[in-house]
């Protein structure tokens, strides 16, 4: 799957198959917008390892489980 030009939002990709899942988008050439929640240690890392990959990723920390975080997550990726 190529997924060059897209762009890709996940929720939960600081670790485990939120991250697993930005990985992917990456490497099939999707931009990545990462989000986890306010205070993540593992927020910065995930989106190192999706630029590494040579797109580009916004790491957006918002919480996912709210309607202002979600707002704050999408404004953040349309900007």
């Amino acid at each position: 799957m190529k997924l060059n030009g897209k762009t890709a939002l996940v929720t939960g990709a600081g670790r485990g198959i939120g991250l697993g899942c930005a990985l992917e988008l990456a490497r099939a050439g999707a931009d990545v917008v990462v989000n986890d929640r306010p205070g993540s240690p593992d927020l910065a890392e995930a989106a190192r390892q999706i630029e590494v990959l040579g797109v580009r990723c916004l790491a957006v920390a918002a919480d996912a489980h709210s309607r202002a975080g979600c707002e704050q997550l999408l404004a953040a990726a349309l900007e």
